[in-house]
């Protein structure tokens, strides 16, 4: 089968979800499929990026989006009553591109990622396609009028509307729709939602497993550290519950790791806390600390940083909320808090009771292995794939 993809980004180096959701995906489609990749992007192109990609795709086209581009998408987006963050990605130069692919490669079946990319595969009712709303923005959104500054809540509120009425509306143009988790699912405000279908996300185990590194940090945060939840996470995990830590254990250390560190997160930084930015492997930053800490306030999606942790045997400590996508049993495969009190319980349990941060880690590991496989989740997405309606 020929598989356009259409992405909002270019799916490497794997420093965000949907990066990294994308590239795993069409690493396993490309075994019994021809992989033609249009990709997305606002940033510069890794020097490491098309020799990966060419590897699954024999077909790539990346069309750049230059700060001209988006603002002029954006100001047609206030007036077109298209979601900003559709409308971002959205300009008629791509979608040229995009017609020009589908006319020269045919291809069987159509797969947008997020609905950023919809747009570009409404125009082709004759072709068989599949949307992966991944995350729900809308939901994201709606958490954020708690969060942002009072003088974005009127853009804030404006883009949740919009999203909402798009999620739905932007239903009917596909065949078939995927969606992270059964959470995720839930807040897609369609009568028909229960035609989406799970596809969760893999991890790699032969890449990610317990590795002897002298450890360094106690508590480790890991993620992309522009992107709004986890700088929100990130500043709660440091004013609200090391606090409390450091008046019990005042040694304890705290890595933020991950790319694109923003002020906020900078500026968290002192002597007992720790910011790497990006890192090649970051293996190396799990294998240094001894707990991983998401204490997600605003989640949409499932966090890969508690699959990469677990499947390296750290115990992790998370919300509530992240937990209902990942679906752990907690107090025995991982431990969820509601309250910074909470957090610095099981964190401080966790550091003095060796034997039950061994066996939370083991029973972690054995269920994101045998749970989450890429291979599995992409098989599921192949046969999606070939049933039309």
């Amino acid at each position: 089968m020929k598989l356009l993809v259409i992405l909002s980004r270019v799916p490497y180096p794997l420093d965000k979800g949907d990066k990294l959701r994308a590239f795993n995906q069409i690493k396993e489609l490309s075994k019994n499929n021809q992989i033609i990749l249009f990709a997305l992007n606002d940033k510069e192109l890794d020097e490491f990026a098309l020799v990966e990609l060419k590897k699954y795709c024999i077909a790539i086209s990346i069309i750049k989006l230059s700060k001209l581009t988006i603002f002029f998408n954006l100001v047609r987006a206030v007036f077109n009553g298209k979601p900003l963050q559709v409308g971002y990605f959205y300009f008629n130069k791509a979608q040229k591109k995009v017609n020009s692919l589908i006319e020269k490669h045919k291809p069987d079946h159509i797969y947008c990622q997020l609905i950023r990319t919809a747009e570009y595969a409404k125009p082709y009712p004759g072709i068989s396609k599949t949307l992966d709303y991944m995350d729900v923005f809308s939901k994201g959104m709606e958490r954020r009028k708690f969060t942002d500054p009072f003088y974005m809540l009127p853009i804030i509120a404006m883009e949740h509307r919009r999203l909402l009425k798009y999620e739905h509306n932007i239903f009917k143009y596909f065949n078939h729709k995927t969606i992270i988790s059964d959470q995720d699912k839930d807040f897609i405000q369609h009568p028909q939602k229960n035609e989406i279908r799970i596809i969760s996300n893999g991890i790699d185990t032969d890449y990610f497993n317990a590795i002897p590194y002298k450890k360094e940090f106690e508590l480790i945060f890991n993620g992309n550290m522009n992107y709004p939840p986890n700088v929100e996470s990130v500043e709660y995990l440091v004013n609200k519950i090391m606090p409390l830590i450091w008046e019990k254990l005042p040694k304890v250390r705290l890595l933020i790791s991950g790319a694109s560190p923003n002020k906020k997160v900078l500026a968290l930084k002192s002597n007992r806390v720790e910011i790497s930015g990006w890192i090649f492997d970051i293996r190396e930053n799990f294998s240094k600390s001894k707990i991983l800490v998401a204490p997600m306030q605003i989640s949409i999606g499932l966090q890969n940083k508690l699959l990469e942790a677990m499947a390296m045997k750290l115990p992790c400590v998370t919300s509530k909320m992240a937990n209902n996508a990942l679906g752990a049993l907690p107090n025995h495969q991982i431990m969820v808090a509601e309250t910074p009190e909470q957090y610095v319980q099981f964190i401080i349990e966790l550091l003095q009771d060796e034997e039950k941060a061994n066996k939370i880690a083991l029973n972690g590991y054995n269920f994101v292995v045998n749970k989450f496989n890429w291979k599995n989740s992409t098989a599921l997405l192949e046969e999606l794939f070939s049933t039309n309606k």
